[in-house]
């Protein structure tokens, strides 16, 4: 149940929140026909789709150039400033966390329903739905727009819950923004979780005002969500927001911030990464009293927890998007690790790794689903693939065959110096895209190439083959016309199986890990975070694994105002990722 109470100090006010105002219940679908969800399911993102790599890659490569300039959060001081307040009637609370949930409808609702169920029951244990819903970032893939946070985020969500719980209060419902939140500036972020006329996803209300929130728990618990803009830094007016929430802190309080990404865990790599969250630790948190006790974050989409002397690590990403591995999680990290150049850093501590979802040997073995899945769930790119392969064999063609005119000769000498740089170039972008994170290491640039000369080599072993047959004596232009439809189908299917060999053994050394399972859009083995604040001040974690998604929905045209609108067709499993957790 939600309590506020009418305080006000400085620039945060502690108000009253209006009664939402009921909106009219929605016909319940008959059929999963999209004029009938208002929402049209979506399939899995095809990340190695070659439009989308350009766009998503242009899209990255602008926020990064111009983010400064399409930062609205300068704006948001414009808008309220409350500080909320969420406990439930027996004093304690229940609180959901998922993220990285936008992508592909069958894994997205998997989680939404099991979300929206009163109750969930795994080993003799009741688990009551979250009286509250935190969205971790990352609401919707590729990049944000109305219509794809309608169709991946707020229609699966809705359709999951369509109206209230009959037997209580509408549950609340926060979100984080990501960096694919991020890429349109953050605009339809705000209209949809905090600028919403209806304040309302379906049966969860919205009752954030900015990209981030401050909100009061029971047992003098508090929760802090972070705007911080892929990781940049935070700006003013969020920092005089939290600092003003931050004199209601005491010695005895305790705090749990959601943050966009793990930076725990991208410092191993990037020390930097960590400098935003130990800076806002050290100068907000600190000086009160309070302590830290879990940092909650999405980003990398499978759970891992590192526990430290005083604190929880949590990555909790597995509410829809695809796998991503947990067999290179380091065992042990630093944190805030020691390289860092920040000269006033907190002091390091050395946190364990304790847990892990999938665990590393399914993990392992989901990697080498790369050569089946690479072609099958991206066929733009093995098309890619067999075009530039298409035109090296017309160009080594045009150099090696002696039969070949002079003025096809000529045509084609040329192109093929031009082909093999851009192959080489292309695989030593791919190996580490100009728009990522961090520096181009000798392992990206040897990886890179020996791709790079292994596509030229096949290009060259079709060539030979290519020769041995009668194609290239033919009249102009079948020469062309043959090696475009019986060439570069075959040859795209090889030089994908040899795109997925690179990615298994690039992988091995941290090389294009992303891809090797981006590649893939695996859609099982997602989970969620359940926690409970217990009245005494006790926090418990569930966190719920769904092993396998489900792909088969039914309509339930009949059913309660606030029951879902599609049921699976078979029961959905799940079950705890590791025993539960606790605080203190």
């Amino acid at each position: 149940m939600t309590d506020q109470q009418d305080r006000r100090t400085g620039a945060s006010a502690w108000t009253a929140e209006p009664a939402p105002t009921e909106p009219p219940a929605p016909p319940r679908p008959g059929s999963l026909d999209p004029r009938e969800l208002g929402f049209t399911p979506q399939r899995p993102v095809p990340w190695l789709a070659p439009l989308l790599l350009i766009s998503t890659g242009l899209r990255t490569l602008l926020a990064l150039l111009f983010g400064a300039y399409l930062d609205k959060r300068e704006l948001q001081n414009s808008l309220p400033s409350n500080v909320t307040r969420q406990v439930g009637p027996g004093g304690d609370l229940w609180l959901d966390f998922v993220a990285d949930l936008g992508d592909g409808f069958n894994a997205t609702y998997s989680v939404a329903y099991l979300l929206s169920r009163p109750e969930l029951e795994i080993d003799g244990q009741r688990l009551p739905r979250g009286q509250m819903l935190l969205m971790g970032g990352d609401q919707v893939y590729p990049t944000a727009s109305g219509e794809a946070y309608e169709n991946r985020c707020k229609g699966p969500y809705q359709a999951a819950l369509p109206q209230p719980p009959a037997d209580g209060p509408p549950p609340a419902l926060y979100a984080v923004p990501g960096n694919h939140d991020w890429y349109d500036g953050l605009t339809a972020f705000l209209r949809l979780f905090a600028a919403s006329r209806d304040s309302n996803i379906g049966g969860w209300r919205t009752p954030q005002s900015r990209s981030y929130f401050v909100v009061e728990l029971p047992a003098d618990w508090w929760l802090y969500g972070l705007d911080g803009q892929a990781g940049v830094y935070l700006d003013d007016p969020q920092l005089r927001y939290f600092e003003e929430a931050a004199k209601r802190l005491t010695p005895e309080s305790r705090v749990i911030i959601a943050v966009p990404e793990p930076s725990w865990v991208k410092a191993v790599d990037h020390p930097e990464a960590y400098d935003t969250i130990d800076y806002f630790i050290r100068t907000v948190i600190a000086p009160t009293g309070a302590k830290v006790r879990l940092l909650l974050s999405g980003d990398m989409h499978h759970y891992a927890r590192y526990s430290g002397p005083d604190r929880e690590l949590v990555t909790c990403g597995g509410g829809g998007a695809y796998l991503y591995p947990t067999h290179k999680l380091r065992e042990s990290i630093e944190v805030p690790p020691k390289d860092t150049l920040v000269r006033r850093a907190s002091n390091s501590e050395s946190y364990e790794l304790n847990a892990r979802y999938p665990d590393p040997d399914r993990s392992r073995r989901y990697g080498w689903g790369i050569f089946g899945r690479l072609p099958l769930r991206n066929p733009g790119f093995a098309t890619l693939l067999g075009v530039v392969h298409t035109l090296l064999l017309l160009a080594m063609v045009g150099v090696a065959a002696p039969r070949t005119e002079a003025a096809a000769q000529r045509l084609f000498s040329i192109p093929l110096a031009m082909m093999l740089v851009v192959t080489l170039l292309g695989a030593v972008f791919f190996a580490k895209p100009p728009s990522a994170n961090g520096k181009r290491h000798a392992r990206h640039w040897i990886l890179g190439l020996c791709h790079g000369f292994a596509q030229v080599g096949l290009a060259a072993g079709g060539t030979w083959i290519w020769l041995q047959l009668d194609f290239h004596v033919w009249q102009w232009p079948l020469p062309v016309v043959a090696a475009a439809v019986v060439y570069g189908p075959l040859a795209g299917l090889v030089a994908s199986q040899l795109t997925a060999t690179y990615l298994l053994v690039a992988g091995s050394f941290g090389v294009n890990l992303n891809e090797l399972f981006a590649g893939q859009g695996i859609e099982d083995a997602k989970c969620f975070l359940r926690l409970h604040i217990d009245a005494d001040g006790t926090l418990t974690g569930y966190p719920v694994a769904v092993d396998q998604i489900c792909r088969r929905w039914r309509a339930d045209p009949d059913g309660a105002p606030d029951d879902a609108w599609l049921s699976p067709e078979q029961p959905l499993a799940f079950r705890l990722a590791e025993p539960p957790f606790t605080i203190r």
